[in-house]
Order: C-alpha cells, then structure tokens, then sequence
C-alpha cells in the first residue's frame, strides 16, 4: 500500500473525522462519556453518515489535540479508540486512521485494522511511531507543531512561516524515512491551527501549493471549523462548516491532495469546485482549450 492509493492524483481525498473523546474542541463527548465509556454503536452509526456524504477516510482519535489539552494517558487513550477502530475495520470497506501521537496507540490501532497513523506532532513526541507504522507497512501522515498542545499557542513565532514549516516538515520526513518508512507512504500536514496565530494560518493556507511543491509529497489540510476561521468570521465553533467549506476549496484549488474535516457533504462539494478551477486554471496556463461540461448548462 502506497498514498496513492488512498490520496490518489486524480481527486482531492477527504478525511471525516470521528473524535472519541470526551472534551475535543468542536465534537467532544459524541461516543465517550467520563474517561473511556465508549458507545461503539453510535459511532459506527457517525462513521455511516461521513462515508454516505463521501469520506474516503474515517480519522479516529482518542485525544483532544486543542489549544491547552492535556496529555491523555495511553491506556485510556488505547480504550477509546480500539474498540472504534476494530468495529470501523470490519464493517466498512474505507481505510480507518488512527489520530495519535503515541506509538503504543498506533500499535493498537494498526493491529485493530488501522491503515494510517495520523501524527499532528510530526514525531515530536514520540519517535518510535515511525518504527510502528513501518513495520506495519502503513502510510504515516506527518503534521506540523512546536511543542505541545497545552503549550503551543503561547506566543508562537515564526520569521517566515512557509519556509520553517517546511523545512520542519522535511527534517520529520527525513526521520521517518530514516526509521523505515518508505516515502511512498508518507503524507505531509502544515499543521493549521496547530501553534500558529491567524496570518500564519492564512499564508500556509494561501501556499499550500508551495509546500506541496517543496517537498514532494501528497499534503493533508485540516482547517475544519478551527479558531482561526472563527477569528476572521466571528461564527462560533458549531457554526464554522461554511468557512471551513471555503477554506477545503481553496485548498484544492492550490493543490492539496486531502483535507480533513467534520462535515464531509461540505467539503466534497468545495473541494469539487476548488479542483476544477485549479485544472481549468492549469488549461489556460498551457493553452488548452476547455472541454465542455455536459453537466453544466450552457
């Protein structure tokens, strides 16, 4: 299994996120109620809807990775998201991810029927996932954030944001390789939202055809009703689907190969119109005549 095959160049990949915690910023308290009381059934029936709407990709995470969480231990965060990963595995045909920043997680989950391990920390907190998901033959998606998310919104800094996180991102991909992943089985993340203030967040949204182009590798966007969207809106968190639709459209539109995101219906109609304005953008630049859209009336 390669990322082609789950991010392959001929769509834009859309991750639906199922958050099995009890405190995640926009869906907390869903499927697990006090520490790890997990109701299996109704998350099964969540993860029906998102493939329904379109998700290519269901996304399990058992902890909050919000500005100020704390660290969940790994066996609670193991009791969360395993039984949810086994039940996903089995009945649906979609690869299950796995959304942890720790190896011990990643193992339960890949031995549950896991086919990617989504890492916001882009190793920074645990190095042997990378060893995990190699020997598992798993993609491994590598995200962008300085220290911790307890800690990472205090006044964070960058001289040029692009260029660091960047080349940030390709010393995590250099590690990883270097630990056994092939790089046909890596996925970059510029880490919105994840210890970077709102202009940070737009220029690596506006260069997200940059980064791509930098470091070679298929690039997962994940501005799904994040505070920096409520920033420039001023809609709270339950009402940020719309921003969250424009920004998956812009996203496409420079050449993200996934986004991740809560509401899947919108964002497979954004990223539809995002790609198609890219390509016919990519027409015009080489002197191609467009092709008409028996879908579209004339």
């Amino acid at each position: 299994m390669t990322s082609a095959t789950i991010f392959p160049p001929h769509r834009v990949t859309i991750v639906g996120i199922l958050n099995a915690t009890p405190d995640s910023f926009s869906d907390g308290g869903r499927f697990v109620h006090g520490e790890a009381q997990v109701q299996v059934d109704a998350a099964v029936d969540a993860a029906a809807v998102l493939v329904g709407q379109g998700a290519h990709v269901l996304d399990v995470g058992g902890e909050s990775t919000r500005p100020g969480a704390r660290t969940v231990p790994v066996a609670v965060e193991i009791d969360r998201t395993r039984p949810i990963v086994e039940a996903l595995a089995k009945r649906f045909d979609v690869p299950i991810s796995i959304d942890t920043r720790k190896s011990e997680v990643a193992e339960a989950a890949l031995e549950g029927g896991a086919r990617l391990v989504n890492d916001v920390s882009g190793l920074g907190h645990d190095d042997r996932i990378a060893a995990v998901a190699a020997r598992h033959g798993a993609l491994l998606v590598l995200g962008h954030l300085r220290g911790d998310p307890e800690t990472m919104q205090d006044a964070p800094r960058f001289g040029d944001v692009l260029e660091e996180v960047a080349a940030e991102l390709a010393r995590s991909v250099a590690r990883a390789e270097s630990a056994g992943v092939a790089r046909e089985r890596l996925v970059v993340d510029p880490g919105l939202g994840f210890g970077k203030l709102l202009e940070h967040n737009l220029t690596l949204l506006a260069g997200v055809g940059e980064l791509r182009r930098r470091l070679g590798l298929p690039l997962l966007v994940g501005p799904s009703r994040k505070a920096f969207l409520g920033a420039l809106t001023g809609d709270p968190v339950e009402q940020r689907d719309a921003a969250s639709a424009a920004a998956c459209a812009v996203a496409a539109f420079g050449g993200a190969d996934a986004v991740r995101v809560h509401d899947v219906a919108g964002a497979a109609r954004a990223v539809t119109i995002g790609r198609r304005l890219r390509e016919a953008g990519r027409q015009r630049a080489a002197g191609e005549p467009s092709s008409a859209d028996p879908g579209c009336p004339r």
